[in-house]
């Protein structure tokens, strides 16, 4: 097989593959030979299919399989002979320029940029801890009794912590929202679910109670007709329930899975739960600190733009997945994912320098600690040892666990080399979402 590599660009490479025609075929052949000796069809007896008949059902096939081991052969040579470094998947193509008695390929590709000598020891690094206090348990119990309250009707004025059925509508100059009738919800006092002049406004009133309240609305409001506006927003309230909250006794313990319904236990179980939670939030934090400390760093090196396009165009599509799941359904142009581009050369960024610390420093996947990831994960199911199972028999699955185990692995490594100061929180500043 001839193969040849061609400079496109500072950061992409195209790479030619030429093989013979009759080297195919002769694979392919020794192949179906194989095949007929062995194969098992209806109405011949075993080895005796005419290959004919072999070449006819399995030949097309064997051809693709031949040739994209050939065509994979070629292109790894090519690869360590050159020490190309791939960023991203090549694309291959066939290639028109294919002589008599030959068949050719290329493989168009970018590789990862020559960052040089990567000083960890400049990196300035915070590393967050925090512990889960009797106060975190206790404050998750209180949240798993709110999940199980159930409500009453009354007759007396509403207040912070009932349940608010009521009828909204908003009057903005002329225009009524919504045209015609009211739309209709129900909130719980003091939940943040609805616009905070409006709640307040529902504070005091009885069922059959009406008032309206001047409200302006924020510019990035999630209803684009009211977005940035004034207006005047008639409330009227239907029904106004309070909430029983249930004892914490051994029935609701043992309704979250304890089966000995003792406080204990429950509590045990709440604090391993918790103290998951905080080991992933703790690491999030840990990965954006190195993450800004490398962009900072290495900002100035170019990096493969198909790349960075793709991973904008693939951030767009978790955005427009997120808005589907909350029910709206965004246009958007065919340059959206220009709006991403300066997010993905960061994720790009990081992702490059995690890759080539790990490679430069032979850093390789501990799998003592890609069994504890399952184990942590599988934990949080009913039926543990079957999600194991699971990983354990899905390889798509596994190779993305052990991705994100190794990731996990360089940036430890290099925040234990990185100048890095020790920061405490409490629990609940370590789970926050950070801005």
């Amino acid at each position: 097989m001839q193969v040849s590599v061609e400079s496109l660009g500072s950061l992409e490479r195209k790479v030619t593959f030429r093989v013979p025609s009759e080297r195919l075929e002769t694979q392919v052949g020794g192949r179906l030979r194989e095949i007929a000796r062995t194969t098992r069809l209806k109405g011949f007896r075993p080895g005796k299919v005419p290959a004919k008949v072999v070449e006819q059902r399995f030949g097309e096939q064997v051809r693709a399989e031949v040739l994209d081991t050939l065509l994979r052969e070629g292109f790894d040579q090519a690869v360590r002979e050159n020490e190309l470094r791939l960023a991203g998947q090549p694309q291959i193509a066939p290639d028109g320029e294919a002589g008599e008695g030959e068949l050719a390929f290329t493989a168009t590709f970018e590789i990862v940029p020559d960052f040089g000598e990567i000083d960890l020891e400049k990196l300035t690094v915070v590393r967050h801890t925090a512990d889960v206090a009797e106060d975190d348990i206790d404050r998750m119990i209180e949240n798993l009794r709110l999940q199980r309250r159930s409500w009453s009707a009354v007759t007396r004025p509403a207040q912070t912590g009932d349940a608010v059925d009521v009828e909204t509508w908003s009057q903005i100059g002329d225009q009524r929202l919504p045209a015609e009738g009211a739309e209709r919800g129900t909130t719980v006092l003091g939940s943040g679910a609805m616009f905070p002049a409006i709640e307040d406004a529902l504070v005091g009133l009885s069922a059959g109670d009406e008032k309206t309240v001047e409200v302006t609305f924020p510019g990035d409001w999630r209803v684009p007709q009211l977005a940035g506006k004034q207006a005047e927003v008639h409330v009227k309230v239907e029904q106004v329930s309070e909430q029983h909250l249930p004892e914490v006794d051994g029935a609701f313990i043992r309704s979250f899975g304890v089966k000995s319904g003792e406080m204990a236990q429950f509590r045990t179980e709440i604090r391993t739960n918790l103290e998951r939670e905080l080991k992933g939030a703790l690491m999030g934090r840990l990965r954006r600190e190195v993450g800004e400390q490398l962009v900072a760093a290495y900002s100035h090196v170019e990096l493969p733009p198909k790349l960075v396009e793709a991973e904008a165009r693939s951030l767009l599509r978790q955005t427009l997945d997120e808005a589907r799941r909350r029910g709206q359904n965004p246009e958007v142009g065919a340059d959206a994912h220009q709006g991403f581009m300066e997010p993905a050369r960061k994720r790009v960024l990081v992702g490059l320098l995690v890759g080539e610390v790990a490679r430069k420093h032979d850093l390789r996947l501990d799998p003592k600690r890609v069994n504890e990831t399952i184990r942590l994960i599988a934990s949080t199911y009913e039926e543990p040892q079957q999600v194991i199972e699971m990983y354990r028999n899905d390889p798509k699955l596994m190779s993305g666990l052990q991705n994100r185990v190794m990731e996990e692995q360089v940036i430890d490594w290099i925040a234990e080399r990185a100048q890095h100061t020790e920061q405490p929180l409490t629990f609940q500043e370590a789970i926050s979402p950070q801005g």
